[in-house]
């Protein structure tokens, strides 16, 4: 069972590891809903060596019909992005973004699920980086292209356990949206309002505290448990279209638990008019 410093890495580890020069690729993952493209954000400021890289369009294959907004990129095509990006065998990664660790997360699960070693995610993101006096690079990054080999051409098969439409029943679901959003009170993306019957609300943002750092692990367990969510089980993990469950499934796994996602999420579910919806608190 992986362990918080499988997932995380703290912004005062990697400053002592760029600082003694050791060998780590660094890419930059910043995206949000309402301003998916943060490369210009990148190019005004990014950790040292830092390489942007583009979640919707990188690490999402928008050419893939029924698996949501954000469907799962192929294998050779995170290998092909990846040594561009500069990923080499051996090299660890450390991914980071600059909002809700969404960017960031969903790089960790992406190639962590195509097969490559060693990713970790930037504990408390760009934030953190700032606050621990890490030095701030701008402009464009131009690596030396990777060699790094990925092991799974199909992602949702891949080295990561998710679920399809027809598995959400086999155990406990976790929702990650917002509250209103699972109450079905409002939608403003998808266009039907509501969950997944059986689902329960863990919005993503609980599992950051207030530095932006993932909580510790009995604040995880606590929030299952309140909840009624078995954390013995291995749990099942949704939200919009993919992205922020990423980040529940990182919070789950640095805790320990076992969790799986459905990476279509409430986009695909949703499209199909023979599931059902619920709406409410339950």
């Amino acid at each position: 069972m992986a362990a918080r410093a499988d997932v995380l890495i703290t912004a005062e580890a990697l400053v002592n590891q760029l600082a003694a020069g050791e060998p780590v690729t660094v890419l930059d993952v910043r995206w949000t809903l309402s301003e998916p493209d943060g490369h210009e954000h990148y190019l005004h400021g990014h950790l040292p060596g830092a390489v942007y890289v583009s979640l919707d369009d990188d690490l999402t294959d928008h050419g893939v019909s029924g698996r949501g907004r954000h469907p799962l990129p192929s294998g050779s095509a995170v290998q092909e992005a990846a040594r561009r990006w500069g990923i080499r065998s051996g090299v660890p990664v450390v991914v980071y973004d600059d909002w809700n660790r969404a960017g960031s997360a969903r790089a960790w699960w992406v190639l962590t699920a195509a097969g490559v070693p060693d990713v970790r995610i930037l504990d408390g993101g760009w934030s953190a980086w700032q606050a621990a006096g890490g030095a701030v690079e701008a402009g464009p990054v131009d690596p030396v292209p990777g060699d790094v080999t990925v092991c799974h051409e199909d992602l949702y098969a891949g080295a990561l356990p998710t679920l399809t439409a027809d598995e959400l029943d086999r155990g406990p679901l976790l929702d990650a949206r917002a509250p209103e959003r699972f109450r079905g009170e409002v939608e403003p993306v998808d266009p039907v309002a509501g969950h997944i019957p059986g689902a329960r609300n863990v919005p993503s943002t609980v599992l950051l505290a207030g530095d932006d750092t993932f909580v510790a692990s009995a604040v995880v367990d606590e929030l299952l448990s309140e909840r009624g969510i078995d954390a013995a089980a291995p749990i099942g993990v949704y939200c919009g279209s993919g992205i922020t469950a990423a980040v529940a499934v990182a919070a789950l796994t640095a805790a320990g638990h076992e969790a799986a996602l459905f990476p279509g999420s409430w986009s695909q579910w949703s499209s199909d008019p023979d599931r059902p919806v619920a709406r409410g608190a339950q």
